[in-house]
This record gives structure tokens, sequence and C-alpha cells, in this order.
């Protein structure tokens, strides 16, 4: 049912259904999507054009639209049967959405042609991520923004992660490993641009139950491992 590349894992059949439920696009996408949205800051820049890398089953494509109102949105994944799907759901929601089969490791989009990338929950199934963000770098325009809201590692190595989906092992890493990763690339964000949320869902010993039933106070941050991080990274307006 999926296409397996040498940089990409495809999801299990269980993950592949659960990317298509109410729950994916409320309590994840929706959720990641308004964070991502609040650090641009207002105004909101003018989006020509918007690129949703690893945009599966396109569940994000309204989300995306309400949010950034892009001129062009563009939707990118290694599955042929999700880009299907995601023809299906931007024709359902009356988006003129370009769709493209293919890997984040070698986009098929100019240089300094995307004024938005958005990759949400897709970087951690990459094999070769480096190369897969030197890509964005290059699609990006000077000024650009990578909206980038993945797992770390404390969370894709869960008991429930590992039954139920399917990931790279060797390539997970820490919310302060991405970040260095993305400084390390070139591109730029100051800490109002960072976000640490601590969701229930990714919380896979208890949900967050103990805390919701005033058992247990919440864990905070630089002491509770983090679960998730989301960036708003720019590429500087003087790079190449």
């Amino acid at each position: 049912m999926t296409y397996a590349s040498a940089t990409y894992v495809p999801e299990t059949r269980i993950g592949f259904r659960f990317l298509r439920t109410h729950t994916w696009q409320h309590h994840v996408l929706r959720v990641a999507i308004n964070d991502l949205r609040r650090m641009t800051g207002e105004p909101l820049p003018q989006v020509g054009s918007l690129l949703d890398v690893g945009c599966g089953q396109g569940r994000s494509f309204r989300l995306l639209r309400d949010a950034f109102c892009p001129a062009r949105l563009i939707g990118l994944d290694a599955d042929p049967h999700s880009i299907e799907l995601s023809r299906e759901e931007a024709a359902r929601e009356g988006i003129p959405a370009e769709l493209i089969a293919g890997d984040c490791a070698q986009i098929g989009l100019p240089d300094a042609s995307v004024d938005i990338v958005f990759c949400h929950q897709t970087f951690h199934h990459l094999v070769e991520q480096e190369r897969a963000l030197d890509e964005f770098w290059r699609v990006l325009k000077p000024g650009g923004l990578l909206l980038f809201a993945e797992s770390t590692k404390a969370y894709i190595d869960t008991w429930v992660i590992r039954w139920f989906f399917r990931h790279p092992r060797h390539v997970q890493i820490s919310a302060d490993e991405y970040l260095a990763m993305l400084r390390g690339r070139g591109f730029r964000f100051g800490s109002e641009r960072i976000s640490l949320p601590y969701l229930w869902w990714s919380r896979s010993r208890d949900f967050g139950l103990l805390e919701r039933w005033g058992l247990r106070a919440p864990a905070p941050p630089g002491i509770r491992e983090e679960t998730l991080v989301n960036v708003v990274a720019q590429k500087p307006l003087d790079a190449a």
C-alpha cells in the first residue's frame, strides 16, 4: 500500500488509517498549526506559496488555508496512494492544491520558490534528515519560514508508538538536538518562536490522567523529557 524509498520509512496500516481520523486532524494537526500560526506573529506575512512536506492524506490543507491564506498550496508526499487521497481531500475542501509524489531529500521545485515550508510530524520518518533540511533551505525564498513541528525521541521510543507506528529508530533525537540541527543549517529563531507542547496524547505512560485528576503536579520545562517541539524558523534575507 505504501511506497518505501531509501530516505523514507512508511507508516504501518494502523498508522495510515489513524492519519485519516478526526482525532488526528483536530487534536494533533489543528493544535500544531494554531501554535505555529501564533508564533509567526502579526501581521501575517503575505504568503505566495506554501509547501506541505509529507502532506499525507491532505488533512492539513483546510487548516493551512485558513491559517496562512496561501495563494498557492503545494503538497509533497513519498506515497502515491496518499497523494491520491490528498487530491480527493483537496477537491472536497475546494482547494486547488498542487500535488507532487516525491521525496523530501529531492524536492522537484526550483530554488527560492516557496514562502513557507510546513513540516509536521514528517521529519522523524526521514532517514536522510540533513539532506531533507538542505532541500527545505534550497526551495525557501530568503526571508521564508520553516514551520517545523516534530515528536522527539522521548515520544517515538514509547511503547504505544513502537506497537502501532513505524519510524527509523536510529535518527530519533531530542528537542534540543532538533533546535541545534536547525540552527546549524543556518535557520534563525529566537525563544519566542520555540514551543515545547506537553500534550496529553504525547505522554504515553498515563496520557496526563494523573495531572487531570490532581494526583500529580505537571513536570515543568527543563525537568521533564520534552515530547514535542514546534519552531518557526526563518531563512535569513541575506542567505544564498
